[in-house]
C-alpha cells in the first residue's frame, strides 16, 4: 500500500498548484460564447507580459512545443531557405531534424553535450554571409536533455554586430516562466514554450511568441511552406476577436489564468530567483556527493534541470527504477547518448526549498542502493546550508530595507 504523493522531479511535466488545478476544474463550454473573449484576450495579453514582447504577439496552440516549433518554421520560411542551428542535446537535436526534414537547408554545428550555442562559431559563418543568404539562426536556450542554458542576447549582439538581418528562433519551452527572457530587449523573432514547463500547467498547450519582424515575414511576397492547422493568417483572424479557428482547450485557459496570476503575484522577477537558488542548491547538492553535471562549466548551468552523471559502474537506469519503486520519486532519465549514464533532477515550476531536499535526499538512498560510494547525507547537508545561508542573507536584506 502507498502512502502519501509520489514525487515528481523530472524536467516536465512539472507539478501542478492546486489553485490551478481548482481553476481547471469547470464544466465544459461553449467556446463560441459571448464572453468568451473575457477570458482570452487577457491571456493573449498577459503571455506578452510572461515574454516581454511588446510589438508583436503571441499564438496559443493546442499541441506540445514540438507543434510550434513546426509553426514557427512554416510560417516563415521556404523550404531551401538557409538557416544555421547548433546540435548539443538530445532537444536540438530533434529541431535540427525537423528543419531537415522540411526542407530548410541548414548549417547543422556539432557541439559537445554539456556545452551550449557556439557564439564564435556562429559569429564566423554570420561574419561570412556578406550576402545574407542565412534567413534564420536557431537558439535552444536551455536544453533539456543536458541541464545547459545558452546566450540568446550575446546572439543578438553578434547579428548586430554585423548588421545581419536573420530571424533569431528561440527554443525556450524548459526556460520561459522560470529563466530571464526578454523578447523584445534581445530581438528574438519567434519564441516557443510549452504548458507544461514552467507555466505550470498539464501538457498539450503550447505558446508562439512572434515579433512583428516575423509577422511581416511571414506576411511577404515570398512563398511559405504549406500549412492550415498552424497557419498564422487563420489564428489571427479568429484570435483578433477572441475566439480560434478550431475547437480550443477551453479548460487549459482557466489553468492558464490561475498560473498567469500566480507568476505575476510572485514577480517574474522573484522567479526567476527562485530558481536560481533551487537550482544552486541542487547544484552544491550534487558537488557534495562528490558527482559531477554534464553542463561542462558554470557558464552554462540551468536554472531548471540538473543533468547528473552517475559514478563509474553505476547504471543511471538502475537509480531511476529504484528512486521510482522504493521511494516513490520521479526523476529524468539520459536521453539518446547519455542513457544509462545520466539521471536528471528537474528543479523548476511550483517548487520550494524543502522539496529539492527531498530530491536529492531521494537521490541519495537510489544512488546508494545502485552501487554507487557515496556519503549519505552528504548532499542534503550541503544544499540544507546553502538554503540557510540565503534565507538568513534574505532576512538581513529585508531588515536593513525597512530599518
Amino acid at each position: 500500500m502507498k502512502h502519501g504523493i509520489r514525487h515528481l522531479f523530472i524536467p516536465g511535466p512539472t507539478n501542478v498548484p492546486e489553485r490551478v488545478r481548482r481553476a481547471m476544474n469547470v464544466p465544459m463550454e461553449d467556446q463560441r460564447a459571448p464572453d468568451m473573449p473575457a477570458l482570452t484576450l487577457p491571456l493573449f495579453a498577459d503571455l506578452k507580459r510572461v515574454f516581454k514582447n511588446d510589438s508583436g504577439r503571441v499564438f496559443m496552440f493546442p499541441s506540445s512545443g514540438t507543434g510550434t516549433w513546426e509553426a514557427a518554421i512554416q510560417n516563415t520560411l521556404a523550404r531551401g531557405d538557409r538557416v544555421l542551428m547548433a546540435r548539443f542535446g538530445q532537444f536540438s537535436h530533434q529541431w535540427a531534424e525537423m528543419a531537415l526534414r522540411l526542407g530548410l537547408d541548414a548549417t547543422v554545428l556539432e557541439v559537445e553535450w554539456g556545452e551550449g550555442v557556439p557564439l564564435e562559431a556562429y559569429e564566423k559563418l554570420i561574419a561570412a554571409d556578406t550576402a545574407h543568404d542565412i534567413r534564420a539562426v536557431f537558439v535552444t536556450h536551455n536544453e533539456t536533455a543536458t541541464g545547459v542554458t545558452s546566450n540568446v542576447a550575446g546572439v543578438r549582439r553578434l547579428l548586430d554586430a554585423h548588421s545581419h538581418p536573420a530571424l533569431i528562433f528561440v527554443d525556450g519551452v524548459s526556460s520561459i516562466a522560470s529563466i530571464d527572457f526578454r523578447q523584445e530587449e534581445w530581438g528574438v523573432d519567434l519564441a516557443v514554450a510549452g504548458s507544461q514547463k514552467g507555466f505550470m500547467l498539464p501538457p498539450g498547450l503550447s505558446f508562439l511568441s512572434v515579433s512583428e519582424k516575423a509577422l511581416a515575414a511571414a506576411r511577404d511576397n515570398r512563398p511559405k511552406m504549406e500549412r492550415f492547422y498552424f497557419s498564422f493568417d487563420n489564428m489571427m483572424a479568429a484570435n483578433d476577436s477572441g475566439y480560434f479557428p478550431y475547437t480550443p482547450p477551453t479548460q487549459f485557459f482557466h489553468g492558464l489564468r490561475a498560473s498567469l496570476d500566480l507568476l505575476f503575484e510572485e514577480g517574474l522577477d522573484n522567479v526567476f530567483a527562485r530558481h536560481h537558488r533551487l537550482a544552486e542548491g541542487v547544484r552544491r547538492g550534487v558537488a557534495g556527493l562528490g558527482l559531477s553535471l554534464v553542463a561542462a562549466a558554470p557558464k552554462w548551468h540551468s536554472d531548471t534541470v540538473s543533468a547528473i552523471r552517475t559514478p563509474e559502474g553505476v547504471d543511471a537506469n538502475a537509480v531511476l527504477r529504484i528512486a521510482y519503486e522504493r521511494y516513490d520519486t520521479s526523476f529524468g532519465g539520459g536521453l539518446a547518448r547519455l542513457n544509462g549514464k545520466v539521471f536528471r533532477i528537474g528543479h523548476l515550476g511550483d517548487l520550494n526549498e524543502v522539496m529539492c531536499l527531498s530530491a536529492l535526499g531521494a537521490a541519495e538512498m537510489a544512488l546508494a542502493d545502485a552501487g554507487a560510494k557515496i556519503t549519505l547525507g552528504a548532499g542534503v547537508a550541503a544544499a540544507q546550508a546553502y538554503f540557510r545561508e540565503e534565507k538568513q542573507r534574505a532576512t538581513a536584506d529585508a531588515a536593513a530595507r525597512t530599518a
